[in-house]
């Protein structure tokens, strides 16, 4: 394989407590009735992914707690690292506002598909123009660290909005229209032409 691939798989779903709010790179707890409901996509990403691969996963325990959720459905078990870089986007001051307070807040107008604009700087935090930028620059490392093998990443919902950004070279509100469902799965392939975005939002099974 002369390029390198990327496999990346966003979280289960979170807790109910969590979704009713801004929670960005808090460490909050997934939905024990959708671990329990998503057994199946769990099996099904256990034999859609590749063998052997590099797994990677990010500083939060939700991303973990997936790719353990995939080994136990059939996956063989595989040591990971943890990658910082490819954490959801921080909102600073705003994480742990519930989403009816957020709109007071924003400097520009909302995005029509998410709470804020690409451009947006939450306090203390980054805009998603810096998320694309983070997330690029780390998967082009990977890509030259991993040429010819293939990538499985467990992250979130915003980073890889932002890997493909990046991989289309679209700026972050053209971004934020994409939808990216919790357990899908999105390929993406370096060459050294360039990137390649084979899928977004697989469902593995279906």
């Amino acid at each position: 394989m002369s390029h390198t691939g990327f496999w990346l798989i966003r979280h289960a779903l979170v807790e109910e407590n969590a979704r009713a709010m801004l929670y960005g790179t808090m460490d909050v707890e997934l939905c024990p009735h959708s671990l329990e409901a998503e057994r199946p996509t769990y099996a099904a990403l256990a034999r859609r992914l590749p063998r052997p691969a590099e797994w990677v996963v990010t500083p939060l325990s939700r991303t973990r707690r997936t790719a353990e959720a995939v080994f136990a459905a059939g996956y063989p078990g595989a040591e990971w690292r943890v990658e910082p870089d490819l954490i959801e986007q921080d909102l600073g001051e705003w994480q742990g506002l519930a989403h009816a307070e957020l709109p007071a807040r924003l400097s520009l107008p909302a995005h029509p598909f998410w709470p804020h604009a690409g451009q947006e700087m939450p306090p203390g935090g980054e805009s998603m123009s810096e998320v694309i930028l983070r997330v690029g620059a780390t998967l082009e490392r990977l890509a030259r660290s991993h040429l010819g093998h293939d990538v499985i990443i467990v992250s979130h919902g915003g980073a890889i909005r932002a890997a493909i950004a990046h991989a289309l070279g679209i700026g972050p509100d053209n971004a934020l229209h994409l939808s990216i469902h919790n357990l899908s799965l999105t390929r993406m392939e370096r060459h050294r032409g360039g990137w390649r975005v084979v899928c977004v939002n697989e469902i593995a099974g279906v």
